[in-house]
Order: structure tokens, then sequence, then C-alpha cells
């Protein structure tokens, strides 16, 4: 009955997301696993084409990233062990988008697309108890215990913290800090510095990262029983991994694969094999395009 479940919500989410006339608040676009999403109390893996609404939140596990596209173009990317809480995103009556993200923990960066600079745009982000108020700008910011730090890269925003005067940055680079609940003066950051803070939000090269339009699978395990599918399946999924079960004739049995797909090229699925073999009981993974 599990198995049938699976198979019947993996069947009604491809139907939902073929047919479906409105147009999602956002979809993911790219996860280096492990990452999950939480609503409604429902805690399930990140995957590819994945629709995301108000109330959701994402969260990345370590080594992890995920990478957001909003319905207006703007980006979101994630980087490890980091929280995202989507609170409100979607157009208002008056053709503005509008969107209120809160990242509790790790490092982010909100980028637009360069056709979509001109559109309209409304977002707050917030960063544990520091805001940032956004009008079509990019920037990058981390949250820790004891440290808030955000970053202007283009275009200008205003932040501060609960009770205090928002600062106005609208110069490159120049960025904000907050330390142990004390507020410093805006200072700037060398390019370099920048660079190195961005590596920490993108999809690395060669970790096996799934991306939206990715051809290439790995099949994880082929077994004859139900079971022993879910067995993978289950630990799979509980660890970040979007797996997903495949019935397939094989003679005149049917056998059970169970896989992670969308992945983009051959060297990024031998390089999801070699960080997932002998865990999870995964012994002869197989991959193909």
């Amino acid at each position: 009955m599990k198995l049938a479940s699976a198979l019947l919500f993996t069947a009604a989410l491809a139907a939902f997301s073929q047919f479906a006339t409105a147009q999602p608040a956002a979809v993911v676009e790219g996860v280096q696993m492990p990452a999950w999403v939480e609503r409604a109390g429902v805690r399930r893996p990140l995957s590819i084409g994945m629709e995301l609404k108000g109330g959701d939140q994402v969260k990345t596990g370590a080594g992890s990233r995920a990478l957001i596209k909003f319905s207006e173009g703007s980006l979101v990317k994630l980087g490890e062990n980091a929280s995202l809480s989507i609170t409100e995103a979607g157009a208002d009556s008056g053709g503005i988008f509008k969107a209120a993200l809160r990242v509790a923990e790790g490092a982010f960066r909100f980028t637009t697309d360069l056709l979509q600079k001109a559109r309209r745009r409304e977002v707050s982000i917030r960063v544990a108890t520091v805001t940032a108020g956004i009008r079509g700008t990019d920037l990058w910011g981390k949250s820790s215990a004891d440290r808030q730090t955000v970053c202007l890269i283009e275009g200008a925003i205003e932040v501060g913290a609960d009770g205090e005067k928002p600062a106005l940055m609208d110069q490159p680079r120049q960025f904000y800090r907050r330390e142990k609940g004390q507020t410093l003066p805006l200072g700037f950051v060398e390019a370099a510095q920048l660079g190195e803070w961005a590596k920490e939000t993108d999809i690395e090269a060669g970790r096996g990262a799934a991306r939206r339009g990715g051809k290439w699978q790995v099949t994880l395990a082929s077994v004859d029983t139900q079971g022993a599918a879910l067995a993978v399946y289950d630990q799979l999924r509980d660890n970040g991994y979007a797996a997903e079960i495949r019935p397939a004739a094989a003679g005149d049995k049917t056998v059970y694969r169970v896989r992670i797909a969308h992945l983009p090229s051959k060297a990024e699925a031998e390089a999801l094999v070699a960080s997932l073999v002998g865990r999870f009981d995964i012994t002869d993974p197989r991959i193909s395009p």
C-alpha cells in the first residue's frame, strides 16, 4: 500500500505540473542534495520542478545548495545548512510582484535575471532580526547564531534591525553587519571576498546536483519486491534525496527501480553515485541518459 501511495503521489504531481494553469509562486530549478521542504507539518525532499508557495519552508543540509526561481524571474540561492521560509509570494492587483522571505540561518543570494531587472517588485528578506527591503536588486546575506550580514551587489536596499532606523545602501559591495545584537557601521567588502561569499550559495560543479531539464538519471536499486524498493526509497527521501520508484517489466516479472533523475550530465550522475554508494543499502547503482 505504501508503494502504491508513493506512485500515485508521483503521478499526481506530474499531472498537476503539466496541466495547472495558475503560475506557481516559485519553482525549484536546482538542488545539490540533501534538501527538504516542509509544508503543513509534512517534510519531503526538495525536488526539481517542485512548486513552492507561501507557508513553505526550505531547508538544506551539509554540503547542500538550492536554486529557486520566483514567478517574476528573480532567483534565490541557498547555501548549506540554511533555512528559508516563504511568507508571501505573488503579484498584487497592480501587477507588482510582492514577496516576503525569512532566512533563519545560513547563506543566501537574491538576484534577478537580466531580462527581468525592470520588473516592478517589492521584496523583503528578513535575516534573523534584520530586514532588507528590496526593489529590483541583487544582494547576498548570511545568518548565524551571533552574526547577520547583508551585502549589496547591485541596486539599492534599506536594511535595519528591529527597533532601529533602516540604513540605505546604494553602492555596490556595501555591507551591513550586526554582531552579538549590536549593529556596526556600514562598510565595503573587497571584490575577492564577495566572490568567496558567492561561492557559499552557488551550486558546485561535480557534486551531483540535479537541474531542471537534466536528462541523466541514476538507478540506485533494481529489486524484485516492493518492500525492498521501499527500504531504499524511504531511506533516501528521509535523508533529503528526491528518489522515485518506477516499476518495469523484466521478462515475466516486475522489477522495482529506485532512481534519482534530472541530472544534467554523466559527470554529475557519477558524482552523485560516488556520494551515495555504500549508503542507504546502495551497492550497484546504474547511470543512464
